[in-house]
């Protein structure tokens, strides 16, 4: 069966959020590890999860400068983040992710 890129789509933002939320990996170069996605598309995966109505934000470190802090969620809108969790061995296979 071959899956939309809307699905595909849609499923990466939710696992990027996921990431993000469960501590797993916070930054691009740990999203970038976690899934082997390439940098930019790992960028604009965070950039597009508002277009879902999830509130991610960058939290600068303190005392630090330039971009040295992390990603977190503040809300995840009207996605249920126990679905995501609960559908996780899916969500990754159907994204080929480790």
């Amino acid at each position: 069966m071959e899956v939309s890129k809307t699905r595909t789509s849609f499923y990466r933002r939710l696992y990027v959020a996921w990431l993000i939320d469960s501590g797993t990996a916070t930054s691009v170069p740990a999203l970038m590890a976690a899934t082997g996605m390439p940098r930019r598309t790992a960028q604009d995966t965070l950039a597009a999860l508002a277009e879902l109505d999830i509130d991610c934000v960058f939290v600068q470190a303190e005392g630090e400068r330039n971009n040295a802090g992390h990603y977190s969620i503040r809300d995840w809108g009207p996605i249920d983040p126990r679905w995501v969790a609960t559908h996780l061995p899916q969500i990754k296979a159907l994204l080929a992710y480790p």
